[in-house]
């Protein structure tokens, strides 16, 4: 499996409800039509936490976005289809800013 993880922030001068809202009933279902996504994953922010001992990661995030790949091969074709197309463009109507990462998972306890 290969996997995108986007941290995702709001466009300036939007509510984190309208946010959440577009991000879930709108851009959501969109993602079902993209074909080769093996799981696509929200996380809507709720709260953060400090640790005393390491210093924090100065950065404000809304959300996480996963999609999930068989492999890379599969990510790229699917990226590239018209689906997938409509589903980047939609996430410039209400990200504002975006960061993501193409990783492999390393399971330690449970099933990848």
């Amino acid at each position: 499996m290969i996997k995108r993880i986007s941290l995702l922030q709001r466009k300036a001068g939007m509510s984190v409800e309208a946010f959440n809202q577009h991000w879930f009933d709108i851009h959501g279902p969109l993602a079902l039509s993209v074909p080769g996504v093996q799981r696509y994953i929200q996380n809507h922010i709720h709260a953060s936490s400090s640790r005393a001992d390491i210093p924090d990661i100065n950065i404000e995030i809304d959300g996480i976005a996963e999609l999930w790949w068989d492999d890379e091969a599969s990510m790229k074709v699917s990226t590239a289809t018209p689906q997938a197309k409509a589903l980047f463009a939609d996430g410039a109507l209400f990200i504002g800013r975006i960061k993501t990462y193409v990783i492999e998972e390393k399971a330690i306890i449970g099933e990848v």
